[in-house]
Order: C-alpha cells, then sequence, then structure tokens
C-alpha cells in the first residue's frame, strides 16, 4: 500500500514539474518572438533611412556629374577661342589692321577672361564643398531625431537644410507654451546644432488660415511670433545655444506648403521650421583661400 502510495506521488510531482516547465518555456518563447518582431521592425525602418540617404547622395553624385561635364565642355571651347584669338590677332597685327599696342590691350583681355574662368571654378568647389556640409548635417539630424519621422522633416531645398516640426507635437492648439514630450526632440536637435558652432539658424512659426480667437495675442501672425520665441527660449536656456546664433521669426498663415481646404492641409501647414541660414562669410572664405 505505500508503495502504492509513493508511485502516485512521484507520478503526480513529474506531471506538476512537466507543465510548469512547459508553461514557462512558452512565455520565454512568446517574450523571444516578441524581441525578435520588435528589432526586425527596427532594422526594416532603418534599412529604409539607408534607402534614403542613399538615393539622395546618389541624387547629389549625378548633379554634380552633370554640372562637371558642363564645366569641362565649356573649357574646351574656352581653350579653343583662345587659341584662334591668338592667331588672329598676330594676323592682324601682321597685316598693320591693328596696332601692338591694340594687340597687346587684347591680349590682356582674353588673359581677364581665363581669369574669370579659374574663378567660376574655384566657386563651383565652394558650392560642392558646402553641399557636401549640408548633406552631413542631414544625415546627423535624420540620425539623431530617428523614430520622429511623422512629426519631423528634414530636407535641402536650393542649398538651404530645412527642419520642419509639426505642431502637434510642440504645442496645443492655440498655445505658445511648448510642451513637456516635444522637449526631448528638441533635445535631438539641438545636441546636433550645438557640434556645429558656426552654424546659424532661424526659427520660424507658422500657422493655417483659421483664425485666432482666444487668449491675448492678436492674430495668426503675433501666434506664430510667440511660438518661434517660445522654441528659442527653450533652446537657448535649457540646451545652452548661444542666443546670438539664433532668429525668431513668425510667418503666419501667410507661407502655406499646402492648400487650407482639408485637415491634413490645414496640419501640415500648422508647423515650426528651423532654417539653417547660409554662411555667405564662410563661403566666400573658401574662395578666398584659393587666390
Amino acid at each position: 500500500m505505500k508503495l502504492r502510495y509513493i508511485l502516485l506521488f512521484s507520478v503526480s510531482s513529474l506531471l506538476l514539474f512537466s507543465c510548469v516547465s512547459n508553461k514557462k518555456f512558452k512565455e520565454m518563447q512568446a517574450m523571444m518572438q516578441g524581441r525578435f518582431d520588435s528589432l526586425s521592425a527596427e532594422y526594416a525602418k532603418l534599412q529604409g533611412q539607408l534607402k534614403n540617404c542613399n538615393d539622395q547622395t546618389a541624387a547629389l553624385t549625378s548633379q554634380k556629374a552633370g554640372l562637371q561635364s558642363q564645366v569641362d565642355e565649356l573649357n574646351k571651347q574656352i581653350a579653343f577661342l583662345r587659341e584662334n584669338n591668338t592667331q588672329a590677332l598676330k594676323q592682324l597685327e601682321d597685316m598693320s589692321v591693328i596696332s601692338g599696342a591694340q594687340a597687346e590691350s587684347i591680349k590682356k583681355s582674353l588673359e581677364n577672361i581665363g581669369a574669370k574662368d579659374a574663378y567660376i571654378r574655384d566657386l563651383q568647389q565652394a558650392m560642392a564643398h558646402k553641399d557636401s556640409m549640408n548633406m552631413a548635417l542631414v544625415m546627423n539630424l535624420k540620425g539623431a531625431t530617428a523614430g520622429n519621422d511623422s512629426d519631423i522633416n528634414i530636407k535641402i531645398e536650393k542649398g538651404v537644410v530645412f527642419i520642419d516640426i509639426s505642431d502637434k507635437m510642440l504645442f496645443q492648439s492655440g498655445s505658445y507654451i511648448v510642451s513637456k514630450g516635444a522637449k526631448d526632440v528638441l533635445s535631438k536637435v539641438a545636441a546636433v546644432l550645438k557640434n556645429q558652432p558656426d552654424v546659424e539658424f532661424m526659427v520660424e512659426g507658422n500657422t493655417d488660415d483659421k483664425a485666432y480667437r482666444s487668449g491675448p495675442l492678436l492674430d495668426n501672425w503675433d501666434l506664430s511670433c510667440k511660438r518661434a520665441t517660445s522654441v528659442v527660449r527653450i533652446l537657448a536656456k535649457t540646451y545652452g545655444i548661444p542666443p546670438a546664433k539664433m532668429t525668431a521669426a513668425g510667418r503666419g498663415e501667410f507661407l502655406p506648403v499646402m492648400t487650407n481646404d482639408s485637415k491634413e492641409g490645414r496640419a501640415a501647414n500648422r508647423r515650426t521650421r528651423i532654417v539653417i541660414l547660409p554662411q555667405l562669410d564662410q563661403f566666400f572664405n573658401l574662395l578666398e583661400t584659393k587666390h
């Protein structure tokens, strides 16, 4: 009888242990699957960002190649004209059609054309250098703000870097007080900009065309200015960006990126834009170092 009880207890314990182990195994399996799915989604997102960066790099490389081809063709034409002009001047001088002084004057004019051609080449090289710096800045900004792609749009247009941040991230409707959730994104943008000590930028407020009717402000223009100064103040006081490097501006509803006929269009127009201002002094310094 005792032996029967002992066997029964042993079998019951074994079954209970097997159930518990199986349950833990399934929990661990579910946890690992969740982790795998999360990593797969993050990998897919990073692959998308890498593709966008590669596409932009390829487009710039193609554009640079096209410009270089045009420069090479112009150089050939200039060399051809210079050679022909020299021969023509010699013939005219030999025929006494023009004097030696006149021929010398024309030669100097041709030399000036050559100097201007060299200046144009230096100008193109300086522009290519500036474009490379802008691309590096965009890459750093996109890397720092990864995960906020639906609320932040970073792009280069006509050689200028723009950072558009949607107002639903920064402000409550009709308010110019920056929300707590937005400060995390602003801190990431500020960290990148602080690593570019020579960069100056403008914070620009934009609204939709719905009239502003609450609070002490006068209109959308007033609201956009207050929103811009709120962002500038945080960048300066909280994240240590020198105030002299920043400008605050308000555009009101007067610079829309979409029509205000739909909810989506009005949402796109309500934005705060950071514009990296072109550094003309640095640009011309690049040219001066070549002469």
